[in-house]
């Protein structure tokens, strides 16, 4: 079955292969050939158009040129056999014993350009112009035959024995009309040319022949075998015909979807170009790379196993601490917004200058209420004892401050104590002291008086007076501080 599949694929590629290099790729119906040929005899309008056994299309229509040539216009439908190009040939061939013709053509190679179209106002403008130098008219068996037999071998005479001066004139032109009318005397010459061309190299083959035949003389019972072998092979795919020809029935449909495969691949080769010539630059540096990734991985191979015994202390610990990692994407996912938040607000700062503020802000704050003298750090502060100075919850004579009249936190329970009032030894809290609009002015000796009592009661809280409470300096000063009488 190997051997089978091995002969199958020669087989396909050998069909592709020239197909692909006659350019049968592109195109669809409706594609109009006008070959031009010496002699199209026995040739009419629906015959088919070959190529290699396939049927490309059909003869469409035929007409005379005016040099008296036969003018066959060929219909091509089969997809991917057109466009036919400028070293394409077609020929006339029997198709039956009964004098059928049909026409085999090759596309030609897509190195060659396209052919030309009829220009308009000449006799099949815009079809295709195959010249009859891509043409050939074989002359029939039969004809040749008949030219051996009573009348025609006489006529023939008649007629070289006429026109041996013309044609004597006309040698070249004869020996053109010759080639085109046996395809077998054209491809002789082109044989006998490149065999021509390759005179040395025959001359080594036939010397060198002995050289390889002999160790195939050695091993003939080798040859022999293969022969068979291949006898086998030609057997079993003859077996399998009609798939081979289902096969290349469906070839040209896959050619030409083949194609747009092909025409991307052509691109993608283009556009790596650039790639290949900067890999083609860099191909010293990756040598150079590649041959110190030996040492490099010998050196790294002692890391890899201390790295090897870290995993398998660390393996146990990443595991336990899978549900704490759990816990955390957790808070980080409810944290996002905060730190969102808190990003807008730190950028804000920053961009604002806030931070810089607050320190100033705090150096000046320190700076005005702070001073430093001989003998240390002292508070800017005054202490201002006069009539308004202490805490009170009645109005005081001589206490005109322009303030709302307004209620304190207790006056709502006349009854209830207020808690937020400081309490004296044996003296009820006051309150806040409040202007009464339109209230009199009290004297100058009546202002005197109550300043020397607020003397007084700072004076006797100085000094621990016992009705004040506090036993001791600090605890006085405590109480002014506080407001305490």
């Amino acid at each position: 079955m190997r051997r089978l599949a091995a002969t199958a694929g020669t087989v396909a590629c050998l069909v592709v292969v020239p197909i692909l290099l006659l350019g049968a790729g592109g195109g669809g119906g409706g594609y109009l050939v006008r070959a031009i040929f010496d002699n199209a005899s026995n040739v009419v309008a629906g015959e088919d158009v070959k190529t290699a056994g396939a049927v490309i299309g059909s003869v469409d229509s035929l007409d005379v040129t005016p040099d008296k040539r036969a003018a066959v216009v060929l219909r091509i439908t089969g997809a991917g056999f057109s466009p036919f190009h400028g070293d394409a040939h077609c020929t006339i061939r029997p198709q039956s014993l009964i004098g059928e013709k049909f026409v085999e053509c090759t596309a030609g190679s897509a190195r060659a350009p396209e052919l030309r179209k009829v220009p308009s106002g000449q006799p099949g403008a815009g079809q295709h112009l195959l010249p009859v130098t891509g043409t050939s008219s074989p002359v029939d068996l039969d004809l040749v035959n008949d030219i051996l037999r009573l009348p025609y071998r006489q006529r023939l005479a008649i007629v070289i024995n006429e026109f041996g001066t013309a044609l004597a004139g006309r040698g070249e032109q004869l020996n053109q009309a010759i080639h085109r009318a046996n395809p077998a005397l054209r491809d002789t010459d082109r044989v006998l040319a490149i065999l021509a061309g390759q005179n040395r190299t025959l001359a080594q083959l036939a010397s060198e022949a002995d050289r390889v035949l002999t160790p195939l003389a050695a091993r003939r019972r080798q040859v022999g075998d293969f022969i068979a072998q291949a006898n086998t092979t030609a057997r079993a795919t003859a077996e399998r015909s009609a798939d081979l020809e289902g096969s290349f029935q469906r070839l040209p449909t896959f050619l030409s979807e083949l194609q747009p495969t092909l025409t991307q691949l052509g691109r993608v080769s283009d556009e790596m170009t650039p790639v290949l010539v900067d890999l083609d630059r860099a191909s010293p540096s990756l040598a150079r790379f590649v041959l110190e990734l030996g040492p490099f991985s010998q050196a790294a191979t002692p890391a890899l196993r201390s790295l090897g015994n870290a995993t398998d202390v660390g393996g146990p610990a990443l595991a336990h601490s899978l549900p704490l990692l759990r816990r955390l994407a957790v808070f980080g996912a409810q944290a996002r917004p905060v730190g969102s938040l808190l990003a807008k607000i730190t950028g804000s700062i920053e961009q604002t200058g806030g931070i810089e503020r607050i320190m100033d802000y705090l150096f000046f704050q320190m700076l005005s209420v702070n001073g430093f003298d001989g003998i240390g750090h002292y508070l800017r502060a005054e202490l201002i004892t006069n009539l308004c100075s202490t805490y009170a919850d009645t109005t005081q004579p001589g206490c005109s401050a322009n303030f709302r009249t307004t209620r304190t936190v207790g006056a709502a329970a006349p009854n209830k104590p207020n808690p937020f009032a400081p309490r004296t030894a044996g003296k009820a809290p006051a309150s806040a002291p409040t202007a009464v609009p339109g209230a009199p002015s009290p004297t100058p000796a009546q202002t005197a008086k109550q300043r020397k009592a607020a003397r007084e009661r700072i004076r006797a809280a100085a000094n621990g007076s016992p009705a004040y409470g506090p036993s001791s300096a600090s605890d006085a000063v405590l109480n002014y501080l506080l407001g305490n009488d």
